[in-house]
């Protein structure tokens, strides 16, 4: 026998021995049949092998692989809502929250009338206000993976709204946009979501903490205004208003000092425009600050500050 006789029939040993082994000849269907890609004769005996499997130890892996499988060979049925589910589920539990959120929205966008609307809006909101609180001190692997993968938490918790717009995660989810939104420094931006979730859910429990919110929104972007007041003073007002609505809140004696605080910051600010026109020897105009911070601002360290510099002004004039 020459050595390329040998060769070819080594070969066609190894194909013949490698495909066999995958493929089984089954006498009900009088096909060969690969057990890799064998379905279950029904979607629920299907489900049903898939969670047997999660329930494995390291069975995950194979059990996702089998709910795939269901949704391609029986896609209209009820079961695959439930195997697009346990995917997300699957996906969620190993960190890849971005792709889990899109499994979830597959679920409603594919099977909007299963009954685990609820459950996967429940599980979209969950997710994104664990990533926004920074997840737990054990989670630590997992999180870094999660910065990485760039979730846009301001486009999931819209997308909660729009897949309930009336449900229990609605008013909560636009809350939170706000305060992702404040946390990336958009302090407008934030205020605006704050806003909104007064304007379209005042009777909610988080009606209340918004309008604290759009109060410290407005303090926070007085401190960059410089002199202008028109900031500071609308912060005053929120407080105020927070303190007259909810009086008894636990948060109503933060509000009333940073009342006080914005406050001695409005003064200061007067108190610095004064001293300006002083500089520049425009004596009238810096009496004028002078006296309105005297006469409006009482209650502050700079009122007896202006009486000391008007008494001063009048040996200039």
């Amino acid at each position: 026998m020459s050595k390329k006789t040998i060769v070819l029939a080594v070969w066609f040993a190894l194909i013949s021995t490698h495909s066999f082994a995958f493929w089984v000849w089954t006498p009900e269907t009088r096909q060969w049949i690969n057990p890799k890609y064998a379905v279950k004769e029904t979607p629920q005996l299907q489900l049903e092998y898939a969670l047997s499997l999660a329930d494995q130890d390291d069975g995950a892996a194979q059990a996702e692989e089998e709910m795939r499988k269901l949704i391609k060979h029986y896609p209209k049925s009820r079961e695959a809502a439930d195997a697009q589910f346990y995917i997300a589920q699957f996906e969620e539990q190993r960190g890849d929250f971005s792709r889990a959120f899109e499994s979830y929205q597959q679920v409603i966008k594919k099977y909007p009338f299963t009954q685990r609307v609820s459950e996967v809006v429940q599980r979209q909101y969950e997710m994104a206000s664990r990533i926004l609180d920074g997840g737990s001190q054990d989670d630590q692997g997992i999180w870094k993976k999660i910065i990485a993968s760039h979730v846009n938490l301001e486009e999931i918790f819209t997308q909660v709204i729009k897949n309930a717009p009336y449900g229990e995660y609605a008013a909560p989810s636009q809350y939170k946009i706000g305060l992702y939104l404040k946390e990336e420094g958009l302090m407008q931006e934030a205020r605006d979501a704050f806003e909104k979730t007064l304007n379209d859910y005042p009777d909610s429990e988080w009606a209340k903490a918004a309008r604290y919110q759009i109060a410290l929104a407005d303090a926070t972007r007085s401190a960059e205004a410089g002199y202008d007041q028109k900031i500071t003073q609308s912060a005053i007002t929120e407080f105020q208003e927070f303190v007259r609505e909810y009086p008894d809140a636990r948060l109503s004696a933060e509000a009333r000092q940073h009342i006080v605080d914005l406050r001695e910051k409005e003064a200061e600010n007067s108190f610095l425009i004064a001293r300006f026109y002083e500089r520049q020897k425009k004596y009238k105009a810096a009496r004028v600050y002078y006296l309105q911070i005297a006469d409006q601002y009482q209650d502050t360290s700079w009122a007896k500050k202006a009486l000391e510099a008007i008494q001063q002004l009048g040996k200039k004039e």
